[in-house]
């Protein structure tokens, strides 16, 4: 399903696990909790709360990750989940052709598994390359899509003849499961699910930050016009496309824009073509019916959906929705 922009990302701490067992590859958990590091420094900077709280849990206190750095104060996997407060079970790969759950770290972490019930918003699984073989030895794929490593696909689908088993994808979504094909795309996977609790705007911020593209499989829905036109490593246009996104509402002007990137109108124009492929304000446009589209489907009328967009008049929107081909009417989505 296309997920539109959130008007107001829901707020509230999320507690995400990773669960180390021996040998697990750095680069599946590394990348991922300093996406999350990063989306709680740039909600700070902007004056929000941190949502995220990183934790290491595991079936022992220390353990040896897959380059050979020792690993110490691990916590004990989570006896429990706090009221009210969701949580996401990130399960990770290991070197190998396959994944073997023979040890007695990985029986242990597999009875906990066992024990899990999962629920979207509330305990969501995350898988990075082969953990999803991980989760499939303890039961939590039957029914569901998933991917993982190329290398494990058959693995995957012999562990766990129920799962349907996607190959070719970024990452795959099904419910409270989500799973990603391999070490960077565990990187994706988890940018993909920081849009999703803080916004499409954080979440690019923080592409921008790790210097790296939003990218999608070629079956995976059609991103966000917030990550639209984001994949270039320009900081003063980073910089505008941040503050549009932010604050759409705002009386942006090619020259209000300019001021945030310091630098003339003329100039902006030209890196806007240039690096992002369109014209500054096509792109603010784009976010504002962004936007008001997002407002029609939360019940919204047209007035107050184009007034929370920065639209100055219900004329104004219906206008940006036909020239940027939206199919039907404002009126029809609201209903």
């Amino acid at each position: 399903m296309d997920r539109q922009p959130a008007a107001s990302p829901a707020s509230g701490l999320i507690r995400v696990v990773f669960v180390l067992l021996e040998d697990s590859l750095v680069l599946d958990w590394a990348g991922p909790a300093e996406a999350l590091r990063i989306a709680n420094q740039c909600l700070a900077a902007a004056g929000q709360a941190e949502r995220f709280r990183i934790e290491f849990a595991g079936p022992a206190p220390t353990t040896r990750g897959s380059v050979g750095v020792q690993l110490a104060q691990i916590a004990p996997l989570p006896a429990r989940w706090n009221a009210g407060e969701p949580a996401w079970i990130v399960l990770l790969g290991q070197p190998g052709k396959t994944i073997d759950v023979r040890s007695t770290g990985a029986r242990d972490v597999l009875h906990w598994l066992r024990g899990q019930r999962l629920a979207a918003g509330r305990v969501e699984l995350v898988t990075i390359c082969a953990g999803a073989v991980l989760a499939a030895h303890a039961g939590l794929l039957a029914g569901r899509q998933a991917t993982t490593h190329h290398h494990h696909l058959d693995e995957l689908q012999s562990v766990e003849p129920r799962c349907d088993v996607l190959a070719n994808r970024v990452f795959v979504a099904d419910g409270p499961v989500h799973s990603s094909a391999g070490v960077t795309t565990g990187i994706d996977l988890m940018l993909d699910r920081i849009a999703a609790a803080c916004g499409p705007a954080i979440a690019a911020q923080v592409a921008q930050t790790m210097v790296v593209a939003m990218r999608r499989g070629s079956h995976d829905p059609e991103l966000s016009p917030f990550l639209h036109h984001r994949n270039h490593l320009h900081a003063a246009l980073h910089r505008v496309q941040d503050a549009v996104g932010q604050q759409p509402q705002a009386e942006w002007t090619v020259p209000a824009m300019a001021d945030v990137a310091h630098t003339s109108p003329r100039h902006l124009t030209r890196l806007f073509t240039l690096h992002a492929g369109i014209a500054p304000l096509e792109y603010l446009r784009r976010i504002r019916l962004a936007v008001a589209e997002a407002a029609l489907r939360s019940g919204s009328n047209v007035t107050q959906a184009a007034a929370l967009a920065g639209f100055h008049s219900d004329l104004q929107l219906r206008r940006a929705w036909r020239q940027f081909g939206r199919p039907g009417t404002p009126s029809a989505i609201s209903r």
